[in-house]
């Protein structure tokens, strides 16, 4: 009798698994198929092609799938190659404390080469895959100024503190927060506009909310206090690089294909305000899917003859990590992250770390997140183009989930409580 046996169930989003099919004939070829309907109602959907050895068992840590949506070995490839049945929709889990991802995993007998919805599959399972870990709490920030949703692990604590930041999207994005909590931080999801009583749109970027957001998670009693990360990514990731910069409270910063300088919306500070550099419009490309290409419109800092938006990188106190897709079509964000290196470099300047990535993307997420190579944005009449190689963009991702943690447990842990 055909069985799918998957270990475990229910886990963590960011968690591997082992995935089995027993009682096949042997080298039978069949189709592992995964399904997946996100809150909005939006299907994703994945296959590969297997075949059976001898004694009729699949296991996928050692079997290569001989094609589908990938080829090769790859135990996690069902979850890392889902994509839209509508394009151009990012899979985004908005609930991330009250339910899990339900992800179906079909077997069939045969190689179902077109759609499979009158093929009845000779065996299913449900799986479970949740944003956070048991007894996380999730707390709502409205404190001054401040916007957004607190993640705190069980325990006495204290914690390493974390703010995470995404980009030009706005709203408040909350599943990085809430893994990176359920792995034993701390961590503030923090909203900066386009959201709740916060601006619609982001006009200029005032570095003194983002302050008082520090000064917030730095003072609550289950914080470590000798200082707090930053985990950013595109726009945020500017913003990130500039609280690393102006910030003492922020001790360890990383930087996810963004840039090295203010564009496009100037940046405040007290007294100081860093000019950006505009938008080279003309320079906007369509993709032949119809998405924007906005890789070349940001334009080169180092050309700006007075290099007023560039960030004085060396003048940061913590470590930074900057982690880059090579294949990211929004931002030339290896460049910039290459130009902050040498400037740091060239000031004698040693806290840098550049982490790039072969054929990865611009939307660098949690391991075993699909590729989104382009999505809709509230803020334009086209979607984005992201960029990026499924598989490539899957081992990124699984590493820099790694060197995350490794990064941040490193830089904001006190050094008498280190293992």
């Amino acid at each position: 009798m055909f069985q799918l046996i998957i270990t475990p169930e229910t886990a963590l989003a960011d968690e591997p698994l082992c995935i089995r099919a027993t009682g096949l004939n042997p080298f039978q070829l069949v189709t592992l198929k995964a399904s997946l309907t996100d809150e909005k109602g939006k299907l994703f959907q994945s296959r590969a092609f297997y075949k059976a050895d001898e004694a009729g068992n699949i296991d996928l840590e050692q079997a290569a799938a001989l094609g589908g949506d990938y080829m090769g070995i790859h135990p996690m490839g069902l979850f890392w190659s889902l994509k839209p049945v509508n394009p151009f929709r990012r899979l985004l889990k908005q609930d991330v404390i009250n339910s899990p991802f339900y992800i179906q995993l079909d077997l069939y007998d045969s190689l179902l080469l077109e759609d499979s919805s009158k093929v009845q599959p000779k065996a299913s399972r449900m799986i479970e895959r949740w944003f956070s870990g048991p007894g996380l709490q999730r707390i709502p920030i409205r404190e001054g100024r401040v916007r957004g949703a607190f993640f705190l692990p069980p325990g006495e604590g204290p914690f390493p503190g974390i703010i995470d930041l995404f980009g030009g999207i706005g709203g408040l994005i909350e599943f990085r927060a809430s893994l990176l909590a359920s792995r034993g931080f701390g961590v503030l999801a923090l909203a900066y506009f386009a959201y709740e009583d916060l601006p619609s749109s982001l006009e200029e970027i005032d570095l003194e909310y983002f302050e008082e957001a520090a000064n917030m998670l730095m003072h609550h009693p289950k914080i470590h206090k000798t200082g707090i990360g930053v985990i950013s990514l595109c726009k945020g990731a500017e913003i990130g690089l500039a609280m690393a910069v102006h910030l003492e409270q922020v001790t360890a910063t990383i930087c996810i294909n963004g840039t090295n300088a203010i564009h496009e919306t100037q940046c405040k500070y007290r007294d100081l305000v860093i000019k950006p550099i505009p938008h080279q419009k003309e320079y906007t490309q369509i993709h032949v899917s119809g998405a924007i290409n906005f890789r070349h419109i940001k334009g080169d800092p180092q050309a700006d003859v007075n290099q007023q938006s560039i960030l004085r990188v060396e003048k940061a106190q913590g470590h930074i990590l900057f982690i880059v897709g090579e294949k990211d079509e929004c931002l030339n964000s290896k460049v910039y992250a290459e130009q902050a290196m040498e400037q740091l470099r060239r000031n004698g300047k040693s806290n840098g770390t550049l982490l790039s990535y072969p054929g990865a993307g611009h939307l660098i997420e949690p391991p075993y997140s699909p590729l989104c190579f382009a999505s809709w944005n509230p803020f334009f009449s086209r979607p984005l183009l992201w960029g990026g190689d499924s598989g490539y963009h899957a081992v990124a991702q699984e590493h820099s989930w790694k060197e995350i943690q490794k990064f941040f447990r490193c830089h904001l842990t006190p050094s008498s409580s280190k293992l």
